[in-house]
């Protein structure tokens, strides 16, 4: 990727699942005037700020969000906008931050429980509405450094995936957007339907991965519950991995590629173990109609992205190198900015040159289109 002064980067380390904290003011300042009363806003209260969001009882604290660097005896919930750090809602101190950690390039995340509650909402011009906005100032973040962000545009999933393949047409020609995130399938459910071809289809002609951040969901978030917040990650990814295969989508779109975010990727053999031993016993009966085994599809198709996973890295040659990313998390909870390659070093023993390059940041570039 060559940078604002014509010079090819050279990537060393690049996180493959990073998160901003939305400012504010995003949905105020672009919805159309008719929605802007029931826009998500950040509202102050005596214990601190959060966000209020339509259909949410509940104001959304995001202390856990945003408090990557900060002891873990001084991790609070509730905090003030304005003491948290910079770079989540501006990009010149992104980089910064990044700088700071030896990162050289992000993927860029909604904060999740941003993202669940836009996709959860059933109004088509509400939703629609709601997405864009987010995508306008994602897009803007992006292309302050397209050479140090990818921006990853979020699908609409209501008005038919018509309306998704039509956003990515307005944005992703925009400096920096590198990819598309889904909360749901385009076609507005939690099963895949014939008609998100549409989608898997314009993924497919631009190049673009379709991504997923830990689980796909449709229920509006129960927030300020969760004990320990990301013990589950991987939950949802095994049997979205399955349905995608078994619906025969990558028969039709050979080149298409799914990466799932902070899911972490031990599990995996495990799980291409046990999808192909009944799909041999079950092949016969049922004539799945698949041209390949699941396994064969899911060492060419997915993608993992981790934070923290020594087994994973250490019995790597399961997995393959080449479908492993990894990702610092920041700005959340389970970030370990500054220090990011303390973590690194910690699970690396006896990972060869070539492999860690992959992991590190080669992968990185592959998907997401940084070389």
């Amino acid at each position: 990727m060559v940078n604002a002064k014509g010079i090819a980067r050279q990537y060393r380390r690049i996180s493959a699942d990073t998160h901003v904290n939305e400012p504010g003011d995003l949905w105020i300042k672009r919805l159309p005037q008719k929605f802007r009363d029931r826009a998500p806003i950040i509202k102050s209260f005596d214990e601190g700020d959060a966000w209020i969001i339509e259909g949410i009882k509940e104001p959304v604290r995001f202390g856990l969000t945003s408090c990557a660097g900060v002891e873990p005896e001084k991790v609070k919930a509730w905090v003030r906008f304005e003491d948290i750090k910079a770079g989540g809602y501006d990009p010149a101190a992104r980089i910064k931050e990044m700088e700071r950690d030896g990162v050289d390039a992000e993927a860029l995340y909604p904060t999740p429980v941003l993202q669940i509650a836009m996709c959860a909402h059933q109004e088509e011009e509400f939703h629609l509405a709601l997405v864009r906005a987010y995508n306008d100032w994602l897009s803007e973040y992006a292309a302050y450094a397209p050479d140090r962000f990818a921006g990853l545009a979020l699908l609409p999933n209501r008005g038919g995936p018509k309306a998704a393949v039509a956003e990515i047409e307005r944005v992703m020609d925009r400096p920096g957007m590198r990819g598309v995130v889904i909360g749901c399938y385009p076609n507005g459910t939690l099963a895949i339907q014939p008609e998100d071809d549409l989608v898997w289809r314009a993924l497919e002609e631009r190049g673009l991965p379709l991504t997923i951040h830990v689980a796909l969901t449709q229920s509006i978030p129960a927030v300020n519950k969760a004990k320990l917040p990301g013990y589950g990650r991987f939950f949802d990814a095994p049997n979205r991995m399955i349905e995608m295969v078994f619906s025969g989508m990558f028969d039709r779109f050979p080149n298409l590629d799914v990466f799932f975010a902070e899911t972490d990727f031990g599990w995996l053999p495990y799980v291409k173990e046990q999808i192909d031993n009944n799909y041999s016993r079950l092949e016969p009966m049922m004539q799945f109609g698949l041209k390949k085994s699941p396994r064969e599809y899911i060492e060419r198709h997915f993608h993992f992205g981790y934070m923290t996973d020594t087994f994973g890295v250490q019995h790597r040659h399961f997995v393959g190198a080449e479908r492993i990313l990894w990702s610092s998390d920041y700005p959340h909870v389970s970030a370990d900015w500054p220090h990011s390659w303390r973590t690194i070093q910690a699970s690396f023993s006896g990972v060869s040159p070539e492999e860690r390059a992959l992991i590190l940041h080669g992968n990185a570039e592959r998907l997401f289109g940084f070389n």
